[in-house]
C-alpha cells in the first residue's frame, strides 16, 4: 500500500532524510510551468522504460498535478521491486497551496 504524504509531511521528510528522491511524473510542458527544487523528472509514461535509472534503497516521494498519475506510479514501481514509496497527496497543487504559495499554478 503506497501512504499518502501531505505537503508538509512531504517537506519534513526531505528535511530530515536529504537523500529522499522525490520523482516528478508530469509531462515536460507542466515541468516549465513550476517544479519543486531537486525533484528527478520521468514522464509517467517513460517510468517503465526508465525506472532502472532510480536507485535502490533510497525514499522515493512521487508526485504529479493532483497526487492520481503519481499514486499508479508509485503503485507500478512498488510492483517492480521498490519499498520505500510514498504519493505526495494533492500533488503540486497542493504544494504550491501550502509551502510555496508564490509557485506559478496551472
Amino acid at each position: 500500500m503506497i501512504i499518502q504524504l501531505t505537503p508538509q509531511q512531504v517537506q519534513t521528510l526531505l528535511q530530515q532524510r536529504p537523500d529522499t528522491l522525490l520523482l516528478d511524473v508530469r509531462e515536460e510542458g507542466e515541468t516549465q510551468i513550476c517544479q519543486i527544487a531537486n525533484s528527478t523528472h520521468i514522464p509517467m509514461n517513460l517510468v517503465p522504460l526508465r525506472q532502472n535509472e532510480l536507485p535502490d534503497g533510497v525514499t522515493i516521494i512521487v508526485y504529479c498535478h493532483h497526487g492520481l498519475r503519481s499514486l499508479n506510479v508509485a503503485r507500478f514501481l512498488e510492483h517492480a521491486g521498490f519499498e520505500e514509496l510514498y504519493n505526495l497527496a494533492g500533488g503540486i497543487a497542493a504544494w504550491a497551496q501550502e509551502i510555496e504559495p508564490d509557485m506559478a499554478r496551472y
